[in-house]
């Protein structure tokens, strides 16, 4: 089962963002260069269909630079749409957005009149920094926690640029459960709208999966243990993590886990891959190609829409004939 968090003040932003997109000329939304896709919020689609985009993948200095590279290139062919790497640590990595913005919408820039861009991502990405990054000085609240920024506020720059920044939004549903468990590790949903048990079994796996090396030396492990129980388990003796009678207290070592992947103590890491996510859009569409192809056969052998069919056919030429 997936895990879903959209708070009230997350409903309320989707209803004032769509209120404002009109007036808007390029949205940059902001995305974890560890789970690229799983980040990316299909409302921020929805409600800015038609809109130039920027896809700025942040954290990347706590992602694999490799396969962050193959996400820039992967988003670069999106239709309107530019991609880059940025860390909010360099401010030199985002210098170059005003002027990219500007490309986008060369009308605008040439008639000297501001671009208005919205900034836009899940909650606990970087929007607001990056806002403070641009502005030279503290303008948004900042918090390492998810749902800092709750209400849009709008900026407005010296170099022909007006800033609007909204509140950090997941979406109404999740779907895809490797979506949702990857939002949660990485610190999107809030620690109280979640099971640290589960979400720590589901990274364990996945860490057990691609970066056993890693496990071994981080935890100082002389073998992987046999599932992702075990390991939360060896990870709780070694960190002493234990109750009375030896028992390991399960929360404090899924804890441990989850934290060290998100501060990035168990190094560069990239939870999406470009070949996992593009077979996953693959089967999505042709599974609802094939939905579509039975609702059409279903339809076909209904005779009452078939003799509905047959009576506007006869209506129809004896229309004509008159």
């Amino acid at each position: 089962m997936s895990i879903q968090w959209f708070p009230g003040h997350m409903h309320k932003a989707r209803k004032d963002i769509a209120k404002v997109m009109p007036d808007i000329d390029v949205v940059i939304e902001v995305v974890d260069a560890r789970i690229p896709y799983s980040s990316s919020n299909p409302m921020v689609r929805r409600l800015s269909e038609g809109k130039p985009m920027i896809k700025l993948l942040n954290k990347s200095d706590l992602a694999d630079p490799d396969m962050t590279s193959q996400w820039v290139e992967w988003f670069k062919q999106q239709d309107q749409t530019l991609a880059m790497a940025v860390r909010m640590d360099q401010p030199n990595s985002v210098k170059r957005l005003p002027q990219l913005c500007k490309e986008l919408v060369p009308g605008r820039a040439q008639a000297g009149r501001n671009v208005r861009a919205m900034i836009m991502g899940i909650p606990n990405v970087g929007k607001s920094t990056l806002i403070n990054t641009l502005f030279g000085r503290k303008i948004a609240k900042v918090g390492n926690e998810p749902a800092v920024t709750k209400a849009q506020q709008r900026v407005l720059l010296q170099n022909g640029m007006a800033l609007h920044d909204t509140p950090g939004m997941l979406w109404p549903k999740i779907e895809d459960v490797d979506a949702s468990y990857r939002l949660a590790a990485t610190g999107a949903v809030r620690d109280t709208a979640m099971h640290y048990e589960e979400v720590a079994l589901y990274t364990a796996k996945l860490l057990m999966q691609r970066s056993p090396d890693v496990l071994l030396k981080r935890y100082k492990l002389t073998s992987l243990p046999d599932n992702e129980q075990a390991l939360i388990d060896a990870i709780g003796r070694k960190r002493g993590c234990l109750r009375a009678g030896g028992i390991v207290e399960m929360h404090q070592a899924s804890e441990i886990l989850i934290q060290e992947l998100r501060n990035g103590s168990l190094g560069l890491f990239t939870l999406d891959t470009v070949e996992e996510w593009e077979a996953k859009i693959q089967a999505e569409a042709e599974a609802a190609a094939a939905a579509a192809l039975a609702e059409d056969q279903q339809q076909g052998d209904d005779p009452l829409r078939e003799n509905a069919r047959s009576a506007d056919g006869a209506e129809e030429q004896q229309e004509s004939q008159a």
